[in-house]
C-alpha cells in the first residue's frame, strides 16, 4: 500500500529519532512516501525535505521572537501544502510549539496526528493538556509513567520506551572508549557535558570548570573529557577555559559522515569516563544508559528565571527532580544541583562524594540498570505498529 507521511522534526535530537523510525517503516512499507521538514538523518532515510530543520531552531524567547516572521511564513507553507494534498497520516517528532499548533489545524481537516515525545506537562503548565487533546489524534510517550496521564486524560496513547535505550548498550566497554581516546585504563577520568546551546555554555561551563580546578588540586592526576555537538560551541567553550584553565582536558567533538551524525561524541565520552558532571536535559538519561554516577547541575540566568516563570505561572516544576533519572526512578538517585546551589565548591564536593564511594556507586549502577530495561522497548518497531495501526484503522 502506497502512502503519504507528514512530517515534522525540528531538532538534531527529533531528527535522530524520527530517522529510525523511518528506517523501520521503510522496510515494512517500502511505498511509504515520507515529506515535510527535518535534517540529514531523515533525509538520508530518503524523505522529502522540504524546509531543513535548523529553520526551526531557535535559541531562547528573544530569539523566538526575532525568527517568528520566518516561522509563520515556513508553518504556512506545510500546512497549505497538506491541506492542498492531505498524507495519510502526520507525525510530529517534538517541537512542541511548532507542531501543536500544525497538528490542531491538520486534524481539523480530518487528517490523523500523531505526536512522538510529549512535553513534560508533568513538571511544567499541565493546563497544556487541553490543548493536546484538542491537537492530537494519539500520543506516543518515551516514559512508562506519561501512559496514565495521557490515558486519565481521555487522549489515545501508547507507551514505545525510549531509542536510547535500544542505541546505547546495555554493557558500556569502557576499555574500548579509552582506548579510542588514548587514556589509560587505570586513569580517573570525570566526563564534563555543560550543554549544546550557547547559553549553556555561557553559564554553566564556567561553573563546571572551577569545580574541576577544585577537584585537581585534590588530585592534579584526575582527566577529563568534554564533548562538545559543534564547532561553534567548541570554540565559546574555549573562550571559558581560557579564563578557568584545567590540566588533562580532552575536547571532543562529535562527527558526520555525508552529513549524517555518527554516534553522539558523548557517548564516546560518557563510555569512556568514571562520573560525570552534567547539565539537566536528555544528556542526563545518556549518562544514566551508560550507568555512570553523575551529579545533575543547570542554572539560567534571572531574567530568563523570570521570564519561565511568567510564561509557566509556576516558581518550579511540579516534581521534586529536575534530571531525568531521578524522575524515572521516582527519588534521588543521584545528587542535582540548581541555580544557586550549583556554585563550584558544592558541585566539587558532590562529585567527590561518588568519586570516594565504590558502594554508593555500585548501587546508582544497579538502580540505572532496571531503569535502561524498562525503557529499551525496540522503539522504532513499537512506534512503526503504531502508526500503521492508525493508518489502517483509524485507531
Amino acid at each position: 500500500m502506497t502512502w503519504r507521511l507528514g512530517l515534522v522534526a525540528g531538532e538534531p535530537s527529533g531528527d535522530l529519532i524520527a530517522s529510525r523510525v523511518l528506517a523501520g517503516l521503510s522496510r515494512r512499507n517500502p511505498a511509504m512516501r515520507p515529506e515535510g521538514i527535518g535534517g540529514p538523518n531523515l533525509s538520508a532515510q530518503g524523505m522529502d525535505i522540504w524546509h531543513p530543520m535548523h529553520a526551526l531552531t531557535v535559541f531562547g524567547y528573544v530569539d523566538a521572537f526575532k525568527r517568528l516572521p520566518s516561522l509563520l511564513r515556513i508553518y504556512h507553507d506545510v500546512k497549505s501544502r497538506w491541506l492542498r494534498e492531505p498524507p495519510q497520516l502526520f507525525l510530529g517528532v517534538d517541537a512542541p510549539d511548532f507542531n501543536f499548533r500544525l497538528e490542531n489545524r491538520l486534524k481539523r481537516a480530518g487528517i490523523p496526528t500523531v505526536h512522538f515525545v510529549g512535553p513534560s506537562i508533568w513538571a511544567w503548565r499541565y493546563e497544556r493538556i487541553r490543548h493536546i487533546r484538542e491537537s492530537v489524534s494519539h500520543m506516543l510517550v518515551l516514559f512508562p509513567f506519561e501512559e496514565a496521564i495521557y490515558r486519565k486524560e481521555g487522549i489515545p496513547v501508547t507507551y514505545v520506551g525510549h531509542p536510547l535505550a535500544d542505541a546505547i548498550p546495555m554493557t558500556p566497554d569502557r576499555a574500548a572508549a579509552r582506548s579510542r581516546l588514548e587514556i589509560a585504563d587505570d586513569a580517573r577520568v570525570l566526563a564534563i557535558l555543560p550543554g549544546s546551546r550557547s547559553s549553556e555554555v555561557r553559564l554553566i561551563a564556567p561553573r563546571f570548570l572551577q569545580a574541576a580546578q577544585i577537584m585537581q588540586k585534590r588530585d592534579p592526576s584526575l582527566q577529563f573529557v568534554v564533548p562538545m555537538v559543534n564547532e561553534a560551541r567548541k570554540l565559546e567553550f574555549e573562550a571559558v577555559l581560557t579564563q578557568f584553565p584545567v590540566n588533562h582536558l580532552k575536547i571532543l567533538l562529535s562527527s558526520t559522515q555525508a552529513g549524517v551524525q555518527t554516534d553522539p561524541t558523548a557517548w564516546l565520552a560518557l563510555e569512556a569516563c568514571d562520573a560525570a558532571l552534567v547539565a539537566s536535559g536528555t544528556a542526563t538519561l545518556e549518562t544514566a544508559l551508560f550507568k555512570r554516577p553523575m551529579v545533575i547541575s543547570y542554572a539560567v540566568s534571572p531574567m530568563i528565571r523570570r521570564v519561565m516563570g511568567w510564561k509557566s505561572g509556576q516558581e518550579r516544576p511540579y516534581l521534586p527532580w529536575v534530571g531525568l533519572p531521578n524522575i524515572l526512578l521516582n527519588d534521588f538517585v543521584v545528587p542535582e544541583l540548581i541555580q544557586e546551589d550549583a556554585s563550584p565548591e558544592k558541585l566539587a564536593s558532590a562529585m567527590w562524594g561518588l568519586l570516594d564511594n565504590a558502594s554508593l556507586c555500585e548501587q546508582i549502577q544497579n538502580r540505572f540498570t532496571e531503569m535502561h530495561h524498562t525503557l529499551k522497548c525496540d522503539t522504532p518497531t513499537r512506534v512503526a505498529q503504531a502508526l500503521e495501526h492508525i493508518v489502517h484503522d483509524g485507531a
